[in-house]
């Protein structure tokens, strides 16, 4: 890809503020959250699979899977910037002091930040608070889960929560001083093109740092895999999601880093993902459309 990019990725933000490329070391946290264990709901989201979102795993310790995957990362890559990255499931839903354990685990002195992926509903100031005691001069992010500003899609989807929820954690966030990345689905079938423009302004209402642009896979085992076997669930097209993308980028604030324009998953884990085409084919569709027809992000953008 040798195009100019038409968004502001997550590269150019860490060249920026590190003056390196900053490589995310995934960790696997066992673990729950309040909408499978009957606190929020049961089943977890309809997409979510056995390993909460997550299809990479690494056996042992957090110490030794961030050691693990950082020494991976130094052989094949030559990296020198590490971003501690909590993954699936909900970072901040365990008890405090475990919660600390598990970010003391990765406080090595190469270390540039962390980033905690958490739920709208699992944000509390004294987990906020234990992470900058912890980091005191490091990039902290949190991660939210939205996926949807639609509140009868998230029920649907059977998140456990509502945007009220996202506004008040994402305060919280801010309020402390930390990043904010929020992910978002743009290919759910109930969304509107609408619904993905007003997802837009509200990641930029409350000040969102950084978003991640996920499609929606197909996971096995899961409620979507059922729906989508039995026809309940048919995928939109791959054109659809394309231009959604680019709508919800032109409504974005300019300055927002753009963590990811769509995902990958394994296909053995998987009934659908990324209509048979490659993820690079996508996001570099993405990207010429952008640049060929003018639609930069923050296009339609206004304060």
């Amino acid at each position: 890809m040798t195009e100019q990019l038409p968004y502001r990725s997550f590269s150019a933000y860490a060249n920026e503020t590190f003056g390196m490329k900053v490589y995310k070391v995934p960790i696997h946290l066992k673990g729950s959250c309040p909408n499978r264990d009957g606190t929020a709901g049961v089943g977890g989201c309809i997409f979510c699979g056995e390993e909460g979102g997550s299809f990479e795993w690494i056996h042992g310790s957090i110490g030794e899977q961030f050691k693990e995957n950082k020494e991976r990362m130094k052989t094949r890559y030559n990296a020198r910037g590490f971003i501690a990255y909590f993954q699936n499931f909900t970072g901040t839903y365990l008890p405090l002091e475990e919660f600390k354990e598990n970010l003391k685990a990765v406080a090595t002195e190469d270390i540039l930040g962390v980033s905690i992926s958490t739920r709208p509903d699992c944000v509390d100031d004294s987990y906020l608070e234990a992470a900058k005691e912890i980091f005191p001069d490091k990039v902290i992010t949190f991660e939210l889960g939205l996926q949807s500003a639609n509140e009868k899609t998230l029920a649907l989807i059977n998140r456990g929560h509502g945007v009220d929820a996202f506004i008040d954690a994402a305060k919280r966030i801010k309020d402390k001083g930390l990043r904010l990345c929020v992910h978002m689905i743009l290919d759910l079938p109930w969304d509107s093109r609408e619904d993905v423009i007003r997802g837009a302004k509200l990641l930029a209402d409350v000040g969102a740092d950084e978003v991640k642009i996920h499609n929606l896979y197909v996971a096995k085992h899961t409620k979507l895999a059922d729906m989508y076997e039995s026809g309940d669930f048919v995928p939109l097209p791959m054109e659809e999601f394309m231009e959604r993308v680019i709508l919800f980028l032109e409504h974005c604030p300019p300055e927002m880093v753009v963590g990811r324009l769509l995902g990958r998953a394994p296909e053995d884990d998987v009934l659908f993902a990324n209509w048979n085409r490659s993820w690079y084919y996508i996001r570099d569709e993405i990207i010429r459309r952008m640049n060929e027809e003018n639609r930069p992000q923050g296009h339609f953008y206004r304060k």
